[in-house]
């Protein structure tokens, strides 16, 4: 190692000199960078640098985990080995001088050796398309490493900055609850006499009922002694390095790493404006997101004084560069260790830290940073302020103590510091005896989620009374800086702790913590409510307090102590049944088995190739898109000058560079490539950057300049249908009487609901490599697409070349959804014009940014309705509407539309009924296919009416549904009759294995003896027609090869997206050849092998392609049939060989088509569908009533997948669609500007469920004894059905707020819009404290965001 000391002379001739080496270790291996660029990231530097893309690029941000990495530091003071989990998208290379880098290449491999923590995420199924799983399998073995024997809390935790969009996260922390100390519930598995849960009801059990979907005992012994050991060279390095500063240049940023405090205090001195770096949590996103450039970076990470912990008379002082992950844990060292009348500001500082980001975040974040960045809505900061920390500053003239009050921050983001000064520490003080502290943190998801409001207030009493002598109460998220309610505080010194001061704090905080109506953020009638909820919990915990020392005051009434309870997670258990395979069947028979997904393993390691993982070609560029900043706009003008002229920049794409026609679209040609002289939505593609690197690319498509005319956009669904903006045609379906049904009715109803959009959130982003094959205009491309064929016939089009030119291939894709059915045409057309314009290969994945502002996702619908029912709950009448907000081009909005009619009545039988669909057309990026199709739209409606008559009526909800539920032989509003129909049966047994009404009974019980939190629940049936509601395209393809050596190679027209299609076409193939799964092989989707094909949609999929390929593998059976009857005893292979040197075919393709469809909307008749998926689902869950939060305790879900062809896959479809569709009716929230602008662009501000989400109970049994003769080996297609059934969960909590509301004194039917969020709950809550803050007067100011 180079010593380097320069004295303040030679800063200037050295900042022009050449950097330092920057050492560092990658699985062992050393890895010396010469020229280490401040802008690169880890992320960047494994994938492009060393070839290793197991890790993955997932959101840029640090908020999906998909690039999880381990590192490991030898700790020279302590003498100890550190390992922790980061995220390599936000870590800057150059902050990884002598650290070793673990990746999961690392760890294990499918050709050497699996680690236990790939194998057994693999083999319990918790891996579904796998591109969140090596982030999942680092997360998992960073925690073995610092503790081998983990309680399943420390799991849970180690997961909380990991999301994954296919599983459900059921099976991923079932398979690794076998690493921990509880070993976790046997699950049903077994202990003695069944479950270890059972209650003696284990009567009903059927003999062929299994509930196992993985053996344990199969499982690699995890012995934590054989681990990768760190790297001896690395640890001599560290013990001798001597300390030097790091300087390290980039071509816009210089990097300084000094290592003395002095040094650092020097540097800051002469470069005031420098940002200072620890954890590049917050500076990384604002160089990606915000544009910023910081040319100076101060990494201060490993100066002595800045890490220093130090234990004082009045508390702690931490040096301003502790992580979060250390100081939390000194903190709760010091909890166990100090008497608790000292503990109460560590406390609330812990608490904020369990919600605090993820793990990977609060290993690196500095606890400096987190106040120096002077967010509003910081989690700490209100802590800090209300416990009164006191900070130390300095600059190179000494230093001085600052006191965190409402002085501190200045104003937005900033705060009183001088540019040179650093914040050297923070003390966190002991409290007091007569002193109380909480803190809260409300925010849309539990874990790793931004806050919407931060508390924390801090009450000092007079010793051995209640009279308060000191109050402070801190507030985040109220305005644009951290701030004290110092008015409401000075009012109450002095006062008793009693229901008076409850009032005048109340009505003091309404008057003191206002919001402009317009505030960024909105919810401004929720945040201001919170304010006085978030008291009102302190007041009670305050009061519980008070009295456990003694003081004579009010008591907490039963029914308000749940209100003051500290939210701590339950483990999750659950149940999964199926019907297990006969006795007797041959083994080699796989159809029936919870087979394991056949990638499962390789995705483990991180060896499955997606997309960009394809290793760079010679001459390969990078493409990014130049998208528009309007809604609505013509193009004056577009300047590409400054672009063109910047490093790395090889040309500019434009609507003229395209060959052929420049009209695209999945159905209709209503789009173009490229926009020419108008733009109809913000993301709408004008152009794109061609360049050698990403960043390049990404740096000059910034600096394309567009002047704009700006139009008036349409935005929501009201707004087009104020202005009439529909696309045609308007669809009606209608049957019976309507007039008639409603004068027969004895009350009619009348009611309306917005159902939010949904994004796809698949967790690899589309991605686009184009390659020239140099003659007759061929091109090869590697797409993540569900629409090969589609893919491919556009790029023809746009590149004016027959389609036998165009190549697409498919190997697996990231997750997909229904939002890589036809939005992914847009990206590929526009790689393939460049690649054409270049003649060289070109590449492009979206960043989550730019895929979520683009791709458009599920179409928000909006539905009005007016129905007709007797005095018993029966309905007779139905008259609905459907506006859906299809954005700026048709794509497949018309057959959504027609899907939500086709699902209206939902399951319920209604003789007389009309249903509307209109097509709003408005100025957002075009929605399109999701998971449901418009049928959870269409059904999430009914749900909403049917309701509605349960609560006019009072009756109970699942009475009057179970009254208006279909049966056997009735026909739907399209004339379609039902048979084989087994949805009551599911009801049933629904009903049976909840316990329901016990449940109901006990939820009753609940809510009389609680105020603040209730409980609600609700049970809820799905009905869901299988086919393409488009004739033509339940059609399907399949090529089948037998080689010699008796090995089998077959492809289909299918794309695998983690929903293991493969797994079951394998299954089909081995059952129908009677071979082992082993010999057959599926390498990929093309559309060389398979022509025009359908898109993996639909969920039809199984049916459609499993028919194609048992088809191909009758046709060989029947050409090897002679060789078999010659030689009975021969092998398998024996009858190949054979059948080849008699000169027989061994290869063949098989096709299928679903007979008997076709609908017609005109005359009403026709089968619109082959069959249906039946479900049913019954949900419990607890609201909190004064922060809307709520809590799924339990949910049970009876699926009829008839024969089902893999039980663990298809019961991971529907662990995986029910958590999706417990985002959509729940979570899940795009936020639009008035103008257009979404946002909501990544996982910071837009969340899907994480692992806390899931019910703390959760059983789903497969129907048992349902047949089907209408698909493959009696199966029934399971991906888009159990989706709905999350609307179980949304009644519940409908269910739960009208108990609010009946304290209140408020009954009957009430709106309640989707997603049922924290906002949404709190405020349908009517009480007190509601009163207290009334919203404004819509159209008195412009929101933030509206609802489209």
């Amino acid at each position: 190692m180079r010593e380097t000391s320069f004295t303040m002379a030679d800063t200037e001739t050295r900042s022009g000199s050449t950097s330092d080496e920057l050492i560092f270790f990658v699985n062992g291996k050393k890895i010396v960078e010469r020229n280490a660029d401040p802008e690169t990231t880890l992320l960047t530097y494994l994938r492009r640098k060393l070839g290793l893309t197991g890790t993955k690029l997932g959101c840029a941000e640090g908020g999906c985990g998909a690039c999880t990495v381990m590192l490991s530091r030898y700790q020279t003071q302590t003498q100890q080995l550190l390992h922790f989990a980061v995220n390599a998208c936000l870590a800057p290379l150059c902050s990884l001088h002598l650290v070793a880098v673990t990746t999961v290449e690392g760890i294990g491999s499918v050709a050497r050796k699996l680690h236990p923590v790939q194998e057994r995420i693999a083999k319990a199924h918790g891996s579904q398309c796998g591109f969140c799983t090596p982030g999942i399998v680092m997360s998992m073995y960073a925690l073995l490493r610092n503790n081998p024997k983990p309680k399943m809390a420390d799991v849970e935790e180690a997961f909380h900055g990991n999301l994954c969009r296919c599983t459900g996260y059921r099976p991923i922390l079932e398979g690794y609850k076998t690493f921990t100390v509880e070993g976790g519930c046997c699950g049903g598995r077994g202990r003695e006499n069944g479950c270890c849960m059972t209650n003696g009801n284990e009567a009903e059990k059927h003999a062929d009922e299994a509930t196992s979907l993985f053996k344990a005992s199969d499982f690699a012994p995890f012995d934590p002694t054989q681990e990768v050991i760190f790297p001896p060279e690395l640890m001599s390095l560290t013990k001798g390095q001597r300390s030097g500063s790091l300087r390290f240049r980039g071509d816009r940023v210089v990097w300084l790493q000094p290592d003395s405090l002095d040094e650092f205090l020097r540097l800051k001195w002469e470069h005031p404006d420098a940002r200072v770096v620890v954890g590049n949590t917050e500076v990384g996103i604002e160089v990606k997101f915000k544009n910023m450039v910081y040319p100076v970076v101060l990494a201060p990470a490993f100066i002595p004084e800045l890490n220093a912990v130090t234990h004082t008379p009045d508390g702690i002082v931490f040096g301003a560069a502790c992580t979060l992950s250390h100081m939390g844990e000194v903190l709760k060292q010091a909890v166990e260790t100090l008497p608790p009348h000292q503990t109460e500001v560590f406390l609330a500082v812990l608490e904020q830290l369990r919600w605090f980001a993820g793990l990977q975040i609060r290993n690196v974040a500095a606890v400096g940073g987190n106040i120096m960045t002077a967010s509003p809505i910081s989690d700490l900061n209100p802590v800090f302020m209300a416990a009164g920390c006191k900070l130390t500053v300095m600059d190179k003239d000494g230093s001085r103590d600052v006191q965190m009050d409402d002085s501190f921050f200045t104003g937005y983001r900033k705060t009183t510091l001088r540019p040179q000064e650093v914040l050297l520490s923070i003390e966190i003080p002991h409290s007091k005896k007569s002193q109380f502290v909480s803190a809260y943190k409300q925010s849309p998801r539990r874990e790793d989620d931004i806050s919407i409001v931060t508390a924390a207030m801090s009450v000092t009493f007079t010793p051995g009374s209640d009279v308060v002598e000191d109050l402070r109460l801190s507030y985040g998220g109220m305005a644009a800086t951290t701030v004290l309610a110092k008015k409401t505080a000075n009012r109450l010194l002095g006062r008793r702790w009693g229901e008076e001061l409850l009032q005048e704090a109340c009505s003091s905080l309404a008057e003191e913590m206002t919001l402009d109506p317009s505030v960024p953020g909105g919810m401004v009638t929720y945040r201001r409510t919170l304010t006085l909820s978030l008291f009102y919990k302190f007041y009670l915990t305050v009061l519980q307090k008070l009295r456990a020392q003694g003081v004579s005051v009010d008591e907490v009434t039963s029914d308000c102590l749940s209100a003051a309870e500290i939210y701590h997670p339950e483990t999750a258990s659950s149940v999964q049944i199926y019907q297990a395979v006969p006795e007797g069947r041959s083994q080699d028979d796989a159809v029936g088995r919870p087979m394991m997904h056949l990638s499962a393993l390789k995705q483990a390691t991180g060896e499955a190739v997606y997309c960009d993982d394809v290793p760079l070609y010679e001459n390969e560029l990078y493409l990014v898109l130049v998208t528009s900043s309007k809604a609505h706009a013509k193009i004056l003008s577009v300047d590409t000058s400054a672009a063109e002229c910047m490093p790395g920049v090889v040309c500019c794409v434009f609507a003229d560079d395209i060959p052929g026609s420049n009209a695209t679209g999945p159905i209709a040609y209503d789009e173009t490539v490229l926009a020419r002289h108008q733009v109809t939505c913000v993301g709408h593609i004008i152009g794109a950057v061609v360049a050698d690197t990403q960043l390049h690319a990404q740096r000059a498509a910034k600096a394309v300049k567009i002047q704009y005319e700006e139009l008036q956009p349409v935005v929501t669904i009201q707004e087009a249908i104020a202005a009439q903006s529909f696309y045609q045609p308007i669809r009606t379906i209608q049957k019976g009487d309507l007039e008639a049904g409603f004068k027969q009715a004895d009350h009619i109803l009348e009611g309306e609901m917005h159902i939010g959009g949904q994004e796809h959130f698949y967790l690899e982003t589309n991605v686009t490599l184009a390659v020239p094959r140099g003659e007759d205009g061929e091109m090869e491309l590697f797409v993540s697409t569900q629409s090969a064929s589609k893919t491919q016939s556009l790029v023809a089009k746009a590149l004016g070349i027959p389609a036998n030119r165009v190549v697409v291939r498919v190997k697996r894709m990231g997750g997909g959804f229904g939002g890589k059915e036809s939005r992914t045409t847009i990206l590929s057309t526009v790689v393939a014009v460049a690649a054409n314009k270049l003649k060289r290969p070109v590449r492009c994945m979206l960043d989550r940014d730019e895929d979520m502002l683009i791709t458009g996702g599920r179409h928000p619908f909006y539905g009005k309705y007016k129905v007709g029912y007797l005095n018993s709950g029966k309905v007779v009448a139905l008259d609905v509407s459907y506006y859906s907000n299809v954005g700026n081009s048709m794509d497949l909005s018309l057959s959504v539309m027609e899907r939500a009619l086709f699902h209206m009545e939902n399951s319920y039988s209604v003789a007389n009924v009309r249903g509307h669909g209109y097509l709003c057309r408005t100025n957002l990026p075009s929605n399109t296919a999701f998971r449901g199709f418009g049928g959870p739209q269409g059904m999430m409606v009914a749900e909403n009416w049917m309701m509605d008559v349960a609560q006019s009526l009072g009756r109970p909800a699942e009475e009057v549904r179970r009254l208006n539920l279909y049966v056997e032989g009735e026909s739907t509003p399209y004339n379609q009759i039902l048979d084989q129909f087994t949805l009551d049966r599911c009801w049933d047994e629904c009903l049976s294995r909840c316990g329901y009404q016990e449940r109901r009974a006990a939820v009753d019980l609940y809510n009389r003896q609680n105020r603040w939190t209730k409980r609600g629940l609700a049970i809820v049936p799905t009905k869901f027609g299988i086919s393409f509601t488009a004739v033509f395209l339940n059609q399907a393809g399949a090529l089948v090869h037998i080689y010699t050596d008796g090995s089998v190679l077959m492809t289909h027209g299918g794309t695998e997206m983690g929903q293991g299609l493969h797994t079951k076409m394998v299954q089909v193939a081995s059952r129908v050849l009677g071979i082992s799964c082993s010999k057959i092989h599926i390498s990929e989707t093309s559309t060389n092998t398979v022509p025009n094909t359908s898109p993996t949609a639909a969920s039809a999929s199984s049916d459609l392609n499993g028919a194609a390929v048992q088809n191909a593998c009758e046709i060989l059976m029947k050409r090897l049939e002679p060789y078999k009857t010659q030689n009975p005893k021969g092998s398998w292979e024996d009858w190949v060989r054979a059948a080849y040197f008699d000169r027989v075919n061994l290869s063949t393709s098989g096709f299928y088509k679903t007979p008997d469809l076709g609908y017609d909307f005109d005359t009403n008749s026709g089968r619109a569908f082959n069959y249906f998926s039946y479900g049913v689902a019954c949900s419990e869950v607890e609201i909190d009533c004064l922060t809307g939060a709520h809590k799924n305790l339990s949910t049970t879900i009876v699926m009829d997948v008839g024969h089902s062809l893999n039980p663990a896959i298809d019961i991971g479809q529907v662990e995986g669609a029910f958590m999706q569709g417990l985002g959509l009716f729940t979570l899940e929230e795009l936020h639009y500007s008035p103008r257009g602008v979404l946002l909501t662009r990544g996982p910071g501000t837009y969340k899907i469920p994480a692992f806390g989400d899931i019910p703390t109970h959760l059983t789903v049994s497969l129907l048992r004894d349902a047949p089907n003769e209408k698909a493959i080996f009696a199966s029934k297609a399971v991906g888009e059905p159990p989706l709905f059934l999350a609307a179980s969960v949304f009644y519940a909590i409908k269910d739960a707020i009208s108990a609010a509301r009946a304290e209140s004194g408020i009954s009957g039917p009430f709106r309640l819009d989707s997603p049922a969020s924290a906002e949404r709950i709190r405020n349908a809550c009517c009480d007190q404290f509601t009163k207290l803050c009334p919203p404004a007067e819509p159209g008195t100011f412009t929101p933030w965001s509206v609802q489209v």
